[in-house]
């Protein structure tokens, strides 16, 4: 599985033969790592309708053909907008030709840049070439967590910027619920006020915890 940080929430993954991309926010997005037209995804996880997230979904699904998957009201909006679509909610999960996805609790709040309500925030479990991903998308630390564990996650992205979402102290508390094999931090340093010390936090999850860390810079990407 190849893993791509693409800057803040956005992530792109190569894995059993298809290309995924979690919450595309390229163009208006000052510390992008990727240019849209280098991504070719099949399948388009939305997490939920902020800008920052739904990003550029429109112009890279009607570009690609990518199926956008979200909670019922964004693959309804999706779908108003010519859009191959798929609706889900929390506690829900569906088997796909590519692999299986639920989506998960996540605490936050959720509308489109015009104002249309976006659902409940959600996040995401894929399960794809015997891997299985965790994006929390942006969220608080929550108890429920814990159940996460027994799903053995391979790999969780977690938001770290603090603000808006978990802050590198909670997100570690975190890690300790989730247990994943690795964890890569999202949702941070794009604007002034998500500015953090990812390696600090690193180090921190590294002492405490049997998972490792990988901080990767926009744009960069690791095979696992």
């Amino acid at each position: 599985m190849k893993v791509r940080f693409l800057g803040h929430a956005g992530v792109q993954l190569v894995a059993g033969g298809h290309e995924f991309v979690f919450d595309p926010f390229i163009s208006n997005n000052p510390s992008a790592g990727a240019a849209l037209d280098e991504l070719n995804p099949d399948v388009i996880f939305v997490t939920h309708a902020h800008g920052d997230h739904w990003g550029d979904t429109p112009e890279l699904a009607k570009r690609t053909g990518a199926l956008v998957v979200g909670t019922a009201e964004i693959a309804d909006y999706a779908a108003d907008l010519g859009l191959k679509s798929h609706g889900m909610n929390i506690g829900g999960s569906h088997e796909f030709a590519f692999g299986r996805v639920s989506l998960t609790q996540a605490w936050h709040s959720s509308s489109f840049p015009d104002g249309t309500y976006g659902g409940t925030p959600t996040g995401v479990v894929l399960e794809v070439g015997g891997k299985r991903v965790y994006h929390a998308g942006d969220t608080s630390l929550f108890s429920d967590m814990s159940f996460m564990a027994a799903r053995q996650l391979d790999l969780a992205f977690l938001p770290i910027g603090d603000n808006y979402t978990m802050g590198p102290a909670a997100a570690l508390e975190a890690v300790k619920l989730v247990k994943p094999r690795f964890v890569i931090p999202i949702h941070y340093d794009t604007f002034p006020l998500l500015k953090q010390d990812a390696q600090a936090f690193k180090l921190a999850v590294e002492e405490s915890t049997s998972t490792s860390c990988l901080v990767l810079a926009p744009g960069e990407e690791v095979t696992l």
